[in-house]
């Protein structure tokens, strides 16, 4: 294992005692940050996650511009299920990620195939062994993937929305819709063991559209797969499961034994914290980031008093937003930072 100069992180998610509480937020190499603006003027948004030297560069960027505790790959869940044969196309000026050939029927779903994630997907590696040596320890580097439902969803709907043509699709298909999952969960390990074996010291699983199912389906067609990749990589490199909208099944996703569980913004985080039983992470409204600093710093203060020491690592609820001003972001980082419990 690579020595850290910061691995308040991983001593958190493996229970050891830590001088103060970390912090990294999601989706903070992007579009919040001018450095990286300057880059996406030269390149599209594929390409920089397709070329390492790049995505290595826009990894690091918030580690140096606001001093964040960990780093975590550039990249996008959906280069997965590209790899497994979906046609993946970013339309510019704000249309985003979709595929143009959703799995609408039995003959799209039996022309997605298992993924060969060393030619595929080695680009990710390479980003990640190039962002390692950038680093020099200085942070950890996280990996991730989407969980299989998210997946799932986006493959099924062609991009975002309501997916509720993903949510017919469990309800008419749901033999097809198990044969696809435990295709995305095989292929999901295969990937964040490529990605552990090139240099990341923990994951996170995106169940970005957990909200978007009710108890009985999030049960069946997402946390048995979650549980399946969490005990395909653990003890061996810690998982951090985030599942927004869950709140109703953190209980559950408890069960499938995660190294950490993060929540949104709608529920107290220690509300969160005392009903899985293990590290939770989060979890700031990513719109307070937009309010004045007085305030900014009053939401984080009411989470880390009620957040359970050294279980906790501070994130937000969701990714930060694009309109984000970069002083709000390296001002929460210093207020976390300094924090003193009482």
């Amino acid at each position: 294992m690579k020595k850290l100069s910061n691995d308040l992180i991983l001593r958190v998610l493996s229970g050891k005692p830590t001088e103060r509480t970390p912090i990294w937020l999601m989706r903070q190499a992007g579009r919040f940050l001018p450095q990286y603006m300057a880059v996406r003027a030269k390149y599209d948004f594929l390409t920089i996650c397709r070329t390492p030297e790049i995505a290595a560069e826009v990894t690091i960027q918030p580690v140096d511009v606001v001093g964040v505790d960990a780093a975590i790959i550039f990249s996008d869940i959906l280069v997965l299920p590209e790899a497994m044969g979906m046609e993946l196309i970013v339309e510019e000026g704000g249309g985003g990620p979709r595929f143009t050939n959703p799995v609408k029927d039995k003959a799209a779903a039996s022309a997605v195939h298992d993924a060969d994630c060393e030619n595929s997907l080695g680009y990710v590696a390479n980003a990640i062994r190039i962002t390692v040596g950038r680093l020099g320890g200085r942070v950890p580097l996280i990996g991730f993937c989407g969980s299989p439902w998210t997946l799932l969803a986006y493959m099924v709907e062609g991009k975002g929305g309501d997916f509720s043509r993903a949510r017919a699709f469990l309800h008419e298909e749901p033999a097809m819709a198990h044969r696809l999952l435990d295709m995305i969960t095989r292929n999901a390990v295969s990937y964040l063991k490529m990605q552990h074996e090139a240099g990341v010291d923990v994951v996170q699983i995106f169940d970005s559209w957990a909200g978007f199912l009710s108890v009985e389906l999030y049960k069946e067609f997402s946390i048995r797969y979650i549980g399946q990749i969490v005990e395909a990589l653990t003890p061996d490199l810690p998982v951090i499961v985030f599942a927004k909208g869950a709140n109703h099944s953190l209980e559950a996703l408890a069960e499938s034994m995660p190294s950490a569980i993060g929540v949104d913004w709608t529920i107290p985080i220690n509300e969160a914290s005392a009903r899985i039983g293990v590290v939770v992470q989060g979890n700031l409204d990513p719109a307070v980031l937009l309010a004045r600093s007085e305030i900014v710093e009053h939401e984080a203060r009411k989470i880390l008093e009620s957040a359970p020491r050294g279980k906790h690592i501070f994130n937000l609820g969701h990714g930060i937003l694009q309109n984000t001003p970069v002083e709000s972001v390296k001002a929460l980082v210093h207020f976390v930072k300094t924090w003193k419990h009482g």
